[in-house]
């Protein structure tokens, strides 16, 4: 799994979406982040074949959306992400949301049939590996107790605005996976002068030092822009560390540019 992904939450489905994923293959990017609630699974998909790229080196992920509740409504649903990204088969598959509004009284079971799903499709090489997003502690504590495949990620909104220690801590303790969406603050931490100070010294945009702060604290990143220079910049975040100093100021700076959501109160 590479370890920085590029994200396409809000990349509108047509020409939007297919040209920022076609970039950000082009620029080195080997890891594609989509879901069937952002729409735009079938420009992800054309992408995808129109770049030239061989399929086996490129990791696909998409997830499954908060509407289907059962067993049976999650096997349709991993069929027609397939169908509509026009790919035999995805990298990974993630439970989206552990708590949806229409399954607030049995979420736990709705969890379980869901995931049961996805195991099948995992077995019979449909998905190559599974996950969840949004889980927090005790909806990974319910859900581990039934299943026979261990979650390999937990995508959560992680940044240094809300660094989540009680969900990283527990996926640690796990060995799940920490993978952050939005690890730009939704744009939010752009315009902190902190980063801004922190960039000046290396010589990078201030979302380069998110991106970097990311990938030294062992997270797996996700950044999203439709702009090609700023899908390209985002990527070049191999070339330099942050010093000790440095992360003990970013990571001062949580609340400054908002917090995660939290699924169990979150209408959707």
């Amino acid at each position: 799994m590479p370890v920085i992904g590029f994200g396409t939450w809000q990349a509108k489905d047509g020409e939007e979406a297919y040209e920022s994923v076609k970039a950000a293959l082009r620029v080195g990017y080997r890891h594609i982040d989509t879901a069937e609630a952002y729409h735009n699974e079938e420009s992800v998909g054309r992408a995808i074949r129109d770049s030239g790229i061989p399929r086996e080196e490129i990791f696909v992920t998409t997830k499954l959306t908060n509407t289907h509740l059962t067993y049976e409504d999650a096997k349709q649903a991993i069929d027609a992400s397939l169908k509509r990204l026009g790919l035999d088969y995805v990298d990974q598959y993630l439970i989206h949301w552990p708590n949806p509004i229409n399954a607030r009284t049995f979420y736990k079971k709705r969890n379980a049939e869901v995931y049961r799903a996805m195991e099948e499709a995992y077995f019979a090489g449909k998905i190559r590996s599974i996950g969840v997003s949004n889980f927090h502690p005790h909806h990974l504590k319910a859900l581990l107790k039934t299943i026979k495949v261990k979650p390999a990620t937990n995508q959560i909104y992680v940044s240094p605005s809300d660094t989540q220690p009680k969900v990283v801590a527990f996926n640690e303790k796990h060995n799940i996976l920490t993978v952050a969406y939005s690890p730009l603050g939704t744009g939010r931490l752009l315009g902190l002068n902190e980063l801004n100070q922190v960039g000046t010294k290396y010589n990078k945009r201030p979302a380069q030092v998110a991106i970097r702060w990311s990938l030294e604290h062992g997270y797996l990143p996700l950044p999203k822009s439709t702009n090609a220079s700023r899908i390209s910049e985002n990527f070049d975040v191999f070339d330099f560390k942050l010093s000790k100093e440095d992360i003990k100021l970013i990571n001062s700076l949580k609340g400054k540019a908002g917090k995660a959501p939290d699924p169990d109160h979150v209408i959707w």
